[in-house]
C-alpha cells in the first residue's frame, strides 16, 4: 500500500526501512504465532480426547467395571486425577441412569443424547466438549446398555494454552523490537554511501569542486558511487575543456583585434590637423589589413560557435547522402581556390546524423587541403565503403605534408604548426572535423597521401546508397 505524498515527506527513507522491517516482521511473528497456537490447541485437545477414550477402555477391561454397579470403583482415586467418572445405564424402556462412585459423593460428568447413544450400542465411542461444564467428555460402550462416560475439565488445559498465548506475545514483541533495532542499524549502514553522495552532491553545488567519493565495497551502492564519481569525472574534463577553449580562444582574438585596434587608431589619428597625413597606397593596405582581421575574426567566431556545440542536443537522426553532402561541400571549395583540381571519385553512402554539419565537416577538409596545395594543384576526394558498416572520406592533397611530429597533435583545438602560423586560419577547422565524427559515431585521422601531401581521412558508420 503506497503511503500518502505527506507522509513520505514526513518519514526520512531510514525510517521508513525501519518501519518496514518492523512491520514485516510483526506480520510474520503474528502468522507463526497463530499457527503455533492453533497447532497446540488443536494436538492437546486430540491429545486429551484420546487419553480419556483409553482410560475408560482400560477401565472397562477391569473386574470393576464389569459390575452393572459401578459402587466398588474407587470413585476419589478418579477425582484424586481430575477425572469424573459414572456407568450410564439405559433400560428396555429408554431410561437413562447414571451412577458414580463413592456412595454418589462425587460429581459424575455430564450426560447428553450422545453419550446415551453409546450406552445403547448405537455408536461405540463418542467424544466432545461441553461447554456448559467447560469439560471434556468421553464415553464408551461397555454392553448394550451400558456404557462408560469420563469427563475432564478444561480448565488446566485452557491456563497452559493462556500461558502459551503471552508467551508468544511476548517472544513476538520482543522479535518486532529486534526487527526495528536491526533494520535501524541496517538502514543507517546502507544508507551511509547515500549521505555520503548527498553531502558531495551539496559540496559541489555549494563549492564547485569536483572530488570523487572513495569506494567501499562492490554492492550496489558502490556501484552508484563509482557512476557518481565517473559523473563527477565528466564535469571535471568538460569544465577543463571549457577553460581551456576560453583562455584558448582569448589567446587567439588577442592577436587580430590588437592589430585591428592599431590599424584604427591609426587610421583616427591621421584625421588629426596635427598629424601627418597617410598616402591612399598606404591607407589602402590599413584597409585591406582591417578586412582581412575582420574576416578573420568572423571565421574564428564561427568556429568557436561550432565547437561550443559539445553541450548542444545530439545529432538529428535524419536519412544522409554522403555523396550529396560532399558535392555541395566540393561546389563552395571550388569557388574559394579556382586555381585548383578537385578529382573526385565518390561512392553511394548513407548514415543518419546532421547533414549540416558532415557538411561543415567535408568543407573543412578541403579548405584545409586547398591551404596546403601549391597553386595548380590536385585535391584527391574519395568517398567509398572501407569495411562492413564502415564509409570513408579521404582527401589528399599535394603539399608538403604532416611531419611526423604534428600528427598526433593535428586535430587538437588551436594547434597550428610552425609551418601554418604564418598563414590564415584560426586552427580550429580540423578540430571540428574531429567533433563531427565523434558525434556521428565515427572517427577522424590524418596521415601522408602517396600523392605526397596530407591524407585527411573522416571514417562514419553507415550503408551502401
Amino acid at each position: 500500500m503506497a503511503l500518502p505524498n505527506g507522509i513520505r515527506q514526513r518519514f526520512s527513507l531510514q525510517s521508513r526501512i525501519t518501519a518496514l522491517a518492523a512491520i514485516g516482521v510483526g506480520i510474520a511473528v503474528a502468522l507463526v504465532s497463530l499457527a503455533a497456537y492453533v497447532t497446540v490447541r488443536s494436538s492437546l485437545y486430540n491429545q486429551l480426547e484420546t487419553k480419556l477414550e483409553n482410560q475408560a477402555r482400560q477401565a472397562i477391561n477391569t473386574t470393576i467395571a464389569q459390575s452393572d454397579s459401578i459402587v466398588r470403583i474407587p470413585g476419589d482415586l478418579f477425582t484424586a486425577l481430575g477425572l469424573k467418572v459414572g456407568l450410564l445405564e439405559v433400560d428396555a424402556t429408554g431410561s437413562a441412569t447414571l451412577k458414580v462412585g463413592s456412595g454418589g459423593r462425587s460429581t459424575g460428568p455430564a450426560v447428553g443424547a450422545d453419550e446415551i447413544a453409546v450406552a445403547v450400542g448405537t455408536i461405540d465411542s463418542y467424544s466432545r466438549v461441553d461447554t456448559r461444564t467447560d469439560t471434556q467428555i468421553a464415553a464408551v460402550n461397555i454392553r448394550p446398555g451400558l456404557a462408560m462416560v469420563l469427563g475432564e475439565p478444561l480448565g488446566p488445559m485452557k491456563a497452559t494454552l493462556n500461558q502459551l498465548g503471552v508467551v508468544l506475545v511476548v517472544v513476538g514483541g520482543a522479535g518486532i523490537l529486534l526487527a526495528a533495532a536491526a533494520g535501524t542499524a541496517v538502514a543507517r549502514g546502507s544508507l551511509r554511501p547515500v549521505k555520503r553522495l548527498t553531502e558531495a552532491a551539496e559540496h559541489v553545488a555549494r563549492t564547485g569542486e569536483l572530488r570523487p567519493i572513495p569506494i567501499t565495497g562492490d554492492d550496489e551502492l558502490a556501484r552508484l558511487t563509482q557512476a557518481f564519481n565517473s559523473m563527477l569525472a565528466a564535469l571535471s574534463e568538460s569544465h577543463e575543456r571549457q577553460r581551456r577553449l576560453v583562455a584558448d580562444a582569448g589567446h587567439e582574438l588577442r592577436t587580430p583585434l590588437t592589430s585591428l585596434r592599431t590599424n584604427l587608431e591609426l587610421l583616427l589619428a591621421s584625421q588629426r590637423a596635427d598629424t601627418p597625413n597617410l598616402s591612399e597606397e598606404d591607407r589602402s593596405e590599413i584597409y585591406a589589413d582591417v578586412r582581412a582581421q575582420v574576416n578573420e575574426l568572423s571565421t574564428l567566431v564561427g568556429d568557436l560557435v561550432e565547437l561550443a556545440r559539445d553541450d548542444a542536443p545530439g545529432v538529428v537522426h535524419e536519412p544522409v547522402e554522403m555523396v550529396d553532402v560532399v558535392e555541395r561541400a566540393l561546389e563552395r571549395a571550388r569557388r574559394r581556390a579556382p586555381n585548383l583540381e578537385f578529382d573526385a571519385r565518390l561512392r553511394p553512402w548513407v548514415l543518419d546524423g546532421d547533414a549540416n554539419a558532415l557538411e561543415r565537416a567535408a568543407l573543412n577538409l578541403l579548405d584545409n587541403a586547398a591551404k596546403w596545395s601549391p597553386p595548380g594543384g590536385r585535391v584527391r576526394v574519395e568517398l567509398r565503403q572501407a569495411g562492413q558498416g564502415v564509409g570513408l572520406l579521404e582527401v589528399a592533397d599535394a603539399g608538403k605534408g604532416i611531419a611526423e611530429a604534428d600528427l598526433p597533435h593535428v586535430f587538437e583545438r588551436f594547434y597550428r604548426s610552425s609551418e601554418a602560423r604564418t598563414l590564415p586560419g584560426s586552427g580550429l577547422g580540423l578540430a571540428i572535423v574531429k567533433q563531427v565524427a565523434e558525434r556521428h559515431g565515427g572517427t577522424a585521422t590524418a596521415g601522408h597521401a602517396p600523392e605526397g601531401g596530407a591524407l585527411m581521412s573522416l571514417w562514419l558508420p553507415g550503408r551502401p546508397g
